[in-house]
C-alpha cells in the first residue's frame, strides 16, 4: 500500500489501484455521511480531485494518488458511508483505477505521513 500526502492510499494488484483514505484521515473526519463519486470511465491525473466526503465536521476533497481510468466504485458506500470510518483501508475503499503509469507509485510514501 502506498500513501499520498493528503492521506489517500493506493493498494495495487496488477495494474489496478484500489483507492481510499487512510485510517488516520477517516478518524480525523468524523462520521462520514455522504460520498460523491466520479463516473466509471473518467480519466484522472495524479493529484486530481475525484470525490468529496461529507462528515459531521467538514466536506473533504479526495485526490487521485495515481493517474488512470476509474473502473469501479464502491457502491456499498451509498448505503453505508461509515464503512470508511470503520474499515478505511479495507472494505471502505472508494474507487478502483486502472493505472496509466505505474511510475506514479514512485511519488508516493510507503506509509501514511501521519
Amino acid at each position: 500500500m502506498k500513501f499520498a500526502p493528503n492521506h489517500e492510499y493506493a493498494k495495487v494488484e496488477g495494474n489496478i489501484a484500489t483507492v481510499g483514505i487512510s485510517e488516520f484521515a477517516a478518524d480525523e473526519l468524523g462520521d462520514i455521511a455522504d460520498v460523491s463519486f466520479p463516473e466509471v470511465g473518467r480519466k484522472l491525473a495524479q493529484g486530481e480531485q475525484f470525490a468529496t466526503l461529507e462528515s459531521s465536521k467538514v466536506v473533504q476533497e479526495i485526490y487521485a494518488p495515481v493517474s488512470g481510468t476509474v473502473v469501479a466504485l464502491n457502491e456499498a458506500l451509498n448505503d453505508e458511508p461509515t464503512l470508511i470510518n470503520d474499515e478505511a483501508e479495507t472494505d471502505g475503499w472508494i474507487i478502483k483505477i486502472e493505472m496509466a503509469d505505474p511510475a506514479d507509485l514512485d511519488k508516493l510514501a510507503d506509509e501514511d505521513p501521519f
